[in-house]
């Protein structure tokens, strides 16, 4: 997927600071190898993916974002249960790095 960017504001800023994962958190997993997926309840015009990656403190991060001009703009974020992360490392060995 290109981009460009992150589009922020206090809305989807907001929205991700609230399950306590930082906009720096988010930008660092567009760095690195991560599983992006189309949304599959995504029912709005704009299409919806979602991403699962590891911070740079080593916890599993999932976002749901959209891109817009080029741009990557997320909707929300949290970080992952252990057994969302069990599956997410079953299902994607090639993607861990520990």
């Amino acid at each position: 997927m290109d981009f460009f960017g992150f589009e922020w504001d206090e809305g989807n800023r907001e929205k991700c600071l609230k399950h306590g994962v930082t906009t720096q958190d988010i930008e660092a997993l567009f760095s690195k190898p991560l599983l992006v997926i189309r949304d599959p309840h995504d029912r709005t015009p704009e299409q919806r993916f979602r991403a699962i990656g590891e911070t740079q403190a080593r916890r599993f991060v999932f976002v749901v974002f959209t891109v817009r001009d080029g741009m990557i703009r997320p909707i929300s974020a949290r970080f992952m249960h252990l057994k969302e992360i069990r599956r997410y490392e079953k299902d994607n060995p090639h993607l861990q790095k520990r």
